[in-house]
């Protein structure tokens, strides 16, 4: 079964109650909205979005530590949605202090190279960019060089999800990008359907028609439905590198608690790197104030359009929350693709 159309089909003729699945990709987001994969879909199935944007993940008070970093006069380098993100003070893009656009970590460190000054990379991401920053600290960088790890594990955020049944979900969608680095075998340990799927409207058609037919089964396996890119091990060369470098930590997401084992801080070996520690910063939990949902949008439980901010208050170009900044955030995804429900 290749075609598009013929898949859709398929997935007509299976939905037979109602199911919802969440994927965990800003990707994947992207890609539906963008294909209008969801006017496709039989009614009673639904797809929603997870915690799948490392930028919109990235709580507040780690936001406030950037800040407080560039007030101490370091030269900040960040991935250009980041800057845009507000703080408890405002973003760094409207700070005035030097912050620098960076496409990866090595061009903060090319900064580094050709300055007397201390220079912070905001290093956020999953297990899709923690190997290369990982790479990066083995090259021994110049001693005015450190991050800010704000990276993250997907793993523990779905045991998460699952723990609460928030969102009621029959299975998930795995992130390709993710498991394309970490492979899929840390996700064989979660009861429930689960299908890795690529980025192509087909693709995601396959992934959903694979978990509709698990469910109906009663099956609760991690299929794999992009093996072009994904197997089982990822790429354990890349793995080898980021676990040398960062070890697991108890951190807090945007939209959810402190989720034990869910990020990544550097080993004491690569302290002298550690911005935090060589800047004594503290991270902090920011109470949320605004009317903002970001957080039950990265919960799977309201779509960006439940939002009484969305289009009005907030819109890509005035965002109020990351979902809005973000290329991979919901809300800006469907602002800019005039998603609907």
């Amino acid at each position: 079964m290749t075609g598009g159309k013929e898949i859709a089909q398929a997935l007509r003729d299976e939905v037979d109650r109602d199911y919802t699945f969440m994927h965990i990709c800003g990707t994947h987001e992207a890609s539906i909205a963008r294909s209008g994969l969801r006017s496709v879909l039989p009614e009673r199935l639904k797809i929603v979005m997870g915690p799948g944007c490392p930028v919109c993940i990235t709580p507040q008070g780690e936001i406030d530590a950037a800040l407080e970093l560039a007030e101490k006069d370091c030269i900040i380098a960040t991935y250009g949605d980041l800057i845009r993100v507000p703080g408890t003070k405002g973003a760094l893009e409207s700070v005035g202090k030097d912050v620098k656009v960076v496409q990866g970590v090595h061009k903060a460190v090319e900064i580094a190279e050709k300055t007397d000054r201390e220079v912070v990379f905001i290093s956020v991401g999953f297990e899709t960019t923690a190997p290369t920053v990982a790479a990066t600290l083995l090259t021994n960088p110049p001693e005015n060089f450190s991050i800010l790890s704000c990276h993250r594990f997907v793993p523990p955020a779905m045991e998460f999800l699952l723990s609460q049944g928030e969102a009621k979900l029959d299975g998930f969608m795995l992130p390709g990008h993710v498991c394309v680095v970490a492979g899929y075998r840390e996700y064989e340990r979660f009861p429930v359907p689960q299908v890795v799927a690529g980025f192509e409207p087909d693709d995601i058609l396959l992934g959903l028609l694979m978990l509709v037919r698990q469910v109906k089964e009663g099956r609760a396996v991690v299929e794999n439905a992009y093996p072009r890119a994904v197997c089982r091990d990822g790429n354990p060369k890349a793995l080898e590198m980021m676990n040398r470098v960062f070890e697991p930590c108890d951190v807090e997401w945007r939209g959810f608690p402190v989720i034990p084992g869910s990020g990544l801080r550097l080993r004491k070996e690569f302290e002298q790197y550690d911005a935090q520690k060589k800047f004594g910063i503290e991270i902090r939990h920011v109470e949320k104030h605004s009317a903002c949902i970001c957080d039950r949008v990265l919960r799977g439980i309201a779509d960006p359009t439940d939002c009484k901010l969305f289009g009005k208050a907030c819109t890509p170009r005035k965002p109020v929350g990351p979902c809005m900044v973000s290329h991979e955030g919901a809300c800006k995804i469907w602002a800019l693709y005039n998603q609907k429900k």
